[in-house]
This record gives C-alpha cells, sequence and structure tokens, in this order.
C-alpha cells in the first residue's frame, strides 16, 4: 500500500493537471472518509481513515484549495471527536455536522453563507446517491464514491469540474 506521502504526490500532480481549480472542495464523513457509520460508535473509539484520504487531504492543503464538511449524522458529537483524533479539524474552513430529515440542501446554504464560495465552485463528495442526486442540481459538482475517497475519486471530481467549467467557443 502506497504511504501518505506518495498519495500526496500523486494527488498533487492529479491538481496541477487542472486547468481550473474548485474554490472549495466538500467531503461527507461516514462512509465517504472513513469506513464506518459514528452512530454505531463511541467517543472512546479509535476512528481511522479509508488508506487514500490523509494523503489526498494534505495535497489539497499544499495546493491553496479550502476544505469543508457536510455530514448528515444522528452523531455530530462523535463525528466532530473523531476528526479531532485524526488531527483533521484544523483543515476545514467550515463544518456542517449535525442531523437533518432531509437532503444535505441546508449543509450547502450553510456552506454558501459560511465561506461565500457559489455553489458551481464547489466539489463534493459523499457514498450517497440521494445526497449527490439532491445538491447536484444546485450547482455543486458531485462524486459518487463507493469505497471512500481515492485518488480515482479525486481524479474524476476534478474532470467533472473542468467539463463544467468549459465555456462554449464563440
Amino acid at each position: 500500500m502506497p504511504s501518505d506521502a506518495q498519495i500526496r504526490t500523486d494527488a498533487l500532480s492529479i491538481i496541477k493537471q487542472a486547468e481550473k481549480l474548485p474554490s472549495l472542495v466538500v467531503f461527507d464523513l461516514d462512509y465517504t472518509i472513513w469506513p464506518f457509520w459514528c452512530e454505531v460508535k463511541t467517543t472512546r473509539s479509535q476512528p481511522r481513515l479509508y488508506p487514500e484520504v490523509r494523503g489526498i487531504f494534505e495535497a489539497l492543503k499544499e495546493a491553496g484549495i479550502p476544505m469543508a464538511v457536510a455530514s448528515r449524522t444522528p452523531s455530530p458529537n462523535i463525528a466532530t471527536v473523531f476528526l479531532g483524533k485524526l488531527q483533521l479539524t484544523s483543515l476545514f474552513a467550515q463544518q456542517e455536522i449535525y442531523p437533518t430529515f432531509t437532503h444535505k440542501t441546508e449543509h450547502f446554504k450553510a456552506l454558501l453563507q459560511g465561506t461565500k464560495v457559489p455553489y458551481e465552485d464547489m466539489l463534493f463528495f459523499d457514498d450517497e446517491d440521494r445526497n449527490v442526486d439532491t445538491i447536484s442540481p444546485m450547482g455543486v459538482k458531485c462524486v459518487l464514491v463507493e469505497d471512500g475517497v481515492n485518488l480515482s475519486a479525486l481524479r474524476e471530481g476534478l474532470a467533472k469540474f473542468q467539463k463544467s467549467r468549459k465555456r462554449p467557443a464563440a
């Protein structure tokens, strides 16, 4: 398995190939950056990330791309504690971690208000198609991940972002 440093290097290479970068990259938590639901854990549990997540986060930070969290969890306290245990809290410009009975539209409205980044300049990674289906019409570029965020998902997300930002020839 490649080291975090190698993943960071590979992710930076992917980022540098993009002509236009998102102004904000947003991540879901459960089954997107870590392989579990917070509500089945306790604050005493020791969380772990999917293998490529830390290197990707380091690359995004190094590239100067702000990151945020949008998580619709019934256990926001556990999620917040886990971000701290994993030493990730300081990486995120904004954290929207709370339960809702609807989709993540409330989270993204709060992100827009807090960061002032327009939806069309955001890139979002989530493991649930219902969230992707709801957030995409807002103008956010979304990537549905199956086994957590990885280099392939980053590549896909940046390609979607590029395609959406291309202007038609006059």
